[in-house]
């Protein structure tokens, strides 16, 4: 990539912590979480709660553990899960619910924006027969590929769920973005969401963790799901304590990356050749097939990082990318095309 600079479009998964955050982790006071006795690992549960509107919260080293431990509380095995045919539990997370809980997905059609419907919903609860698994959970997702999920979608969503019988999880990996994008308070999402899991590592900027958040009882049971995925920590406190600190520093900014996403994606639209989505953070670009390789390595060779699959490419803004990032990553889609 020669000596220019990397600028990482990849994902908001790569942002460092940096200097502030290093040394609130490093600062921070720790005792055994498997004993329950990490004070920070406490404070940021009993904070994260606070903020979901939840009785209680656990915090997971990632968010796919985060939700199979969720998806392991509320299913037994034999269980059935209904969930968005695009939604990450059932595209990539290894099958880990029917892999180690012995829970099946149901997957639903997605709307171009990653909405299922109520309707659907319902057609997809299974009869009682003894021929059929029994349809227990509604597995819900905001935002879906950077699309917002509006807060009355996910209500009547939830509402939906209940009236079938069904509990509902929310994962919410980046349910800050959503939050920020509609003006709201995340738990303006979750009356009616039974547990939701929130990624701390993704546009809070934070190295490691996610927390689920849900009523006492079914954080329990997430608890020793938990110990069985060999989630129990020591002093886990290090790690909270950047979480802690993304909760304090990181969220309101959320709102500069969904203002450059939506930069980048004006920027790009005077170059016909291209198809371009935007959706919070994310910016969804499908070039010509036949330049697809070709401006994949113009990009690369100019330090341009992405998701770089076909023919759709995914770019995402977050904590480490700046003004200057986007106006490079422009040039350079501008630079290629002019010379076509």
């Amino acid at each position: 990539m020669g000596t220019r600079p990397i600028r990482d479009f990849r994902s908001d998964t790569v942002t460092v912590a940096g200097p502030a955050m290093r040394e609130a982790m490093a600062a921070a006071p720790v005792g055994d979480d498997v004993y329950d006795e990490d004070p920070t690992v406490n404070r940021l549960q009993d904070r994260v709660a606070e903020l979901a509107g939840k009785e209680a919260a656990l915090f997971l080293t990632s968010g796919t553990q985060s939700n199979l431990s969720a998806v392991l509380s509320h299913c037994g095995r034999g269980d059935e899960f209904i969930i968005g045919r695009d939604y990450h539990i059932l595209l990539n997370e290894a099958a880990g619910a029917a892999a180690l809980g012995g829970a099946s997905p149901w997957p639903i059609d997605c709307d171009a924006d990653g909405a299922i419907s109520p309707d659907d919903v319902r057609a997809a609860i299974r009869e009682p027969d003894i021929h059929h698994p029994v349809s227990r959970l509604l597995c819900l997702e905001n935002t879906v590929n950077g699309f917002v999920q509006p807060v009355d979608r996910i209500a009547k969503l939830a509402a939906t769920g209940h009236d079938c019988g069904l509990a509902v999880h929310l994962d919410g990996a980046r349910l800050f973005n959503a939050a920020v994008a509609c003006g709201v308070g995340i738990d303006a999402f979750l009356d009616d969401v039974d547990t939701v899991s929130l990624c701390l590592s993704k546009g809070l900027g934070a190295p490691v963790g996610t927390v689920l958040a849900g009523d006492r009882a079914t954080i329990a049971r997430a608890h020793r799901a938990r110990k069985i995925l060999g989630g129990g920590l020591r002093q886990a406190g290090h790690l909270a304590a950047a979480g802690l600190y993304a909760l304090d520093h990181h969220v309101d900014r959320l709102a500069d990356d969904h203002a450059r996403a939506d930069r980048l994606a004006n920027d790009l639209r005077p170059i016909g050749a291209l198809s371009l989505e935007q959706g919070s953070n994310m910016v969804w670009v499908t070039p010509p097939a036949e330049h697809h390789d070709d401006l994949v390595a113009h990009l690369e060779a100019n330090g341009l990082l992405a998701i770089f699959w076909k023919p759709t490419m995914r770019f995402v803004t977050h904590h480490d990318i700046d003004d200057a990032d986007v106006d490079e990553l422009v040039d350079a889609f501008v630079r290629f095309f002019d010379a076509r």
